[in-house]
């Protein structure tokens, strides 16, 4: 064997499979969230493999991984498809986000440090610059931020794994609706009595702030599904819940 003859060991070509499958994974996800491959798209091999100059197998792995964490459906001898969440999954995600806010908001009132507040309260004053120069866009992606942050901050890593894939599955849902940029000051003051209330110690007071948050913005999202409906669009079934 010449001496500059070098064999790939099998371990190494492994790990540089799925490397290459979960950074593939990772973009077509941020084409996904961005909007730039829309719900109810179709994902074609090629395209993609050439964009992300890599071969078809780490594009196939990547869309299993993908499948699994609810951003899109493989339908056979049809493809793979960017996921459309109906209403009424979405309503069920609103749900759970609310219990588990509510969870959050619970322990993070007896255990946020001044440098987590600190670190939280640069966010919502990022949200309400961004509120007052009707910058929506900016806007999504701090509330987001802030919501992963708190999240972060209670420090269980499986409630954090799946309030990520939920936060995602929701992400989907919410590219239909059209964002009401006169609510954005009202969802900033949202923010901040959270905060408020995280910092004051009351566990139930910041438990409640977080879980009507959540719930108002489910309403708000009912109401704009409503819309749609009048306007002949969409249909709606669900309806908000209320906590007793």
């Amino acid at each position: 064997m010449p001496a500059s003859t070098v064999i790939a060991h099998p371990t190494i070509a492994l790990l540089r499979s799925a490397s290459l499958s979960s950074a593939a994974q990772q973009e077509i996800e941020r084409l996904i969230l961005d909007g730039e491959l829309a719900p109810g798209a179709k994902l074609a091999e090629a395209w993609l493999s050439e964009r992300l100059g890599v071969s078809r197998g780490p594009i196939r792995e990547a869309f299993r991984m993908l499948e699994e964490a609810g951003l899109v459906r493989q339908e056979k001898n049809r493809g793979v498809f960017v996921r459309d969440i109906p209403v009424e999954e979405a309503m069920e995600i609103y749900d759970l986000r609310a219990v588990m806010d509510e969870l959050a908001g619970r322990r993070l009132a007896g255990s946020i440090t001044p440098e987590q507040l600190r670190r939280a309260r640069a966010i919502v004053d990022g949200m309400d610059q961004a509120a007052r120069a009707d910058d929506a866009d900016a806007y999504h992606l701090l509330n987001l931020q802030f919501h992963d942050t708190l999240i972060e901050f209670v420090g269980n890593r499986k409630m954090a794994a799946i309030y990520r894939k939920l936060v995602k599955e929701l992400a989907l849902f919410r590219r239909r609706n059209l964002v009401d940029r006169a609510l954005l000051p009202h969802s900033a003051a949202e923010h901040r009595q959270i905060l408020k209330a995280i910092a004051s110690g009351d566990a139930e007071a910041a438990g409640q702030a977080m879980f009507e948050h959540v719930m108002h913005s489910k309403e708000r999202v009912l109401d704009s599904e409503a819309r749609r409906v009048r306007n002949g669009s969409a249909p709606v079934r669900a309806r908000a819940g209320r906590k007793g």
